[in-house]
């Protein structure tokens, strides 16, 4: 955590609470949790240029079929030229619906049923829900947790990329919240040529930083896959919008054409709009979301440190989604999340859902005002102390 730090005055509204009820929402509608902490969306209203390209757009009153115009590919190559010095040509991108469901296509098209595909636990969820559910198997490179941090087990990677042909890779990390740094980047890559391993990099959260601080990129390589989106930063989740980057033309065309299959190619009516106004016109707000973000980091640290110590934060750089060391509670994660759910009525991520070790953790997402934040750490320490009673302070 960096020293120091004043939140600037901001521009947009990130504190004014929006009510999320009654709009179909996965996070507020799907169960009956008085505050849902969980799945990754923001409960900020987006930047005005995006809503008002929406309104603009529904103006129209017919809402066809849509093609993706070269603009959209225009807005992501400025946005990562300025921002992250990448360079990206329009003959080496696909757009699709979103990510996973181009990782899906990925694995059906690059890996036969019954193969092993190697993932870093804890790890975004899904990933194993799509490896297992396209039935192919989960082989994990578990990351090491040290001094309240993770890295890489490199020797462990060595190892078992000698048995398989992909690898997915996250990129910040969800939900450990790590930028991987230029030289772990290099190293894993090193590795992955070694051993003739093509690389899936899930590169969505790479906008969601502490203020000044900025992600690396997979560099572009002949067997490197990068999955992008601006649909965590933007909080524009829902118009399912994506696109897939390679330099390798045999993987691109081997893509292109499972996707098709797929029909996870299509554009929904709304995204381009979205999209553009993202990354041509939101900046500025993204800038100032991200140091709100930062100040709500900053607020459940030193509420951890003062009114729960039993539960610690593991230090992040990146991403809305804390990662919160339970272990000394002694509790599986399941029941310590079931219990606050039942007790509280707040719904954080059991940890285990990431991986077997990432049992005794929680996830918890902080992508809300500060009204919504406080509410959860007062429910978190109320949950945890009502539990200490019924164990009679024994944990």
């Amino acid at each position: 955590m960096k020293k120091g730090f004043t939140m600037k005055n901001t521009k947009h509204d990130f504190e004014g609470v929006v009510d999320r009820h009654n709009t179909n929402s996965l996070k507020w509608d799907l169960f009956d949790d008085d505050l849902p902490m969980w799945v990754a969306d923001m409960d900020f209203r987006v930047a005005p240029a995006i809503q008002k390209a929406i309104s603009n757009r529904a103006s129209h009153p017919v809402y066809g079929y849509s093609i993706v115009p070269d603009e959209l590919f225009e807005a992501y190559i400025g946005w990562w030229d300025r921002r992250y010095d990448l360079r990206m040509s329009r003959e080496d991108m696909l757009y699709s619906m979103g990510v996973m469901p181009s990782i899906s296509s990925m694995i059906r098209c690059l890996t036969e049923v019954g193969d092993e595909i190697l993932i870093q636990s804890p790890v975004y969820h899904v990933f194993y829900y799509v490896i297992e559910d396209n039935g192919r198997k989960v082989l994990e490179n578990e990351l090491i947790y040290e001094n309240g941090e993770y890295k890489i087990d490199f020797d462990d990677l060595d190892e078992k990329l000698s048995k398989v042909d992909l690898m997915i890779l996250c990129n910040p990390h969800n939900p450990v919240g790590r930028i991987w740094t230029r030289e772990e980047l290099d190293r894993i890559n090193e590795l992955c040529k070694k051993h003739g391993v093509v690389i899936i990099s899930d590169e969505i959260h790479c906008d969601l930083t502490d203020p000044g601080v900025r992600y690396n990129p997979f560099e572009a390589a002949d067997n490197v896959i990068r999955c992008l989106s601006p649909s965590k930063s933007f909080n524009i989740a829902g118009f399912q919008s994506s696109i897939v980057h390679t330099t390798n033309e045999d993987l691109l065309e081997k893509i292109k054409t499972q996707m098709h299959i797929d029909n996870s190619d299509s554009c929904n009516v709304f995204a381009t709009a979205a999209v553009i106004a993202a990354y041509d016109e939101s900046e500025a707000w993204l800038e100032e979301l991200k140091e709100v973000l930062y100040e709500n980091k900053k607020i459940v640290k030193d509420y951890l440190t003062q009114e729960l110590p039993i539960v610690k934060l593991v230090e992040c750089n990146a991403t809305y989604l804390l990662w919160l060391d339970c272990s000394a509670l002694n509790v599986p994660s399941k029941v310590l999340s079931g219990f606050l759910r039942e007790n509280q009525g707040l719904f954080l991520s059991a940890g285990i859902d990431f991986g077997q070790n990432g049992d005794r953790f929680l996830r918890m997402n902080i992508a809300c005002p500060q009204e919504l934040l406080k509410e959860g750490l007062g429910k978190l320490k109320a949950g945890i102390t009502a539990l200490t009673i019924i164990n009679n302070g024994a944990f």
